[in-house]
């Protein structure tokens, strides 16, 4: 009898793990206030170099700007970046230009459908980052009326002062 040794082979195992943290560089505070928020939706953002940069340092306003469809396109308006570093930046660098938005054939054909609804607009809700890439959530808004707006504000504030009351027990 006798004892065959068989050589053995080790496997190194190396596991990539991508992650999806997301975190918002640039959001858009009163989209909640002075809209209802129905629907959402994620949408890449064609940018250059230094928007890129600028956003990452949370740089930019979402303030009055809005999403439009023309053609088979969708093109926020009215999005504030400003450049990165003001000495490098290129002529007729224009912050509040027109950015494409990257969204499916699909996505853009039903928000083409709910853009031409009556009362109903699209709207930046914020920017973030989505591993490496900077994408945009935005919404299918209706807007509120001055009532619906102090029923807010009624509402934040009794939840502030229940909130207080509990901690100061």
């Amino acid at each position: 009898m006798h004892i065959v040794s068989y050589p053995i082979r080790t496997f190194k195992i190396t596991t990539v793990c991508y992650h999806t943290h997301m975190s918002t560089l640039v959001d858009n505070k009163k989209v909640h206030f002075n809209y209802e928020i129905t629907d959402t939706f994620e949408a890449g953002i064609e940018l250059v170099g230094h928007e890129v940069k600028s956003l990452k340092k949370s740089q930019g306003s979402l303030d009055g700007s809005y999403v439009i469809i023309r053609g088979a396109e969708a093109f926020i308006v009215g999005m504030f970046v400003p450049p990165y570093q003001e000495n490098n930046t290129p002529e007729g660098y224009e912050a509040r230009r027109n950015r494409r938005l990257l969204l499916g054939t699909k996505e853009i054909q039903e928000l083409a459908n709910l853009e031409g609804e009556k009362g109903l607009t699209i709207v930046p809700i914020s920017v973030y980052n989505k591993g490496s890439l900077i994408k945009v959530k935005i919404g299918i808004a209706k807007g509120k009326k001055q009532y619906d707006k102090r029923e807010t504000i009624k509402k934040r504030e009794t939840d502030r002062t229940v909130r207080r009351e509990f901690r100061d027990r």
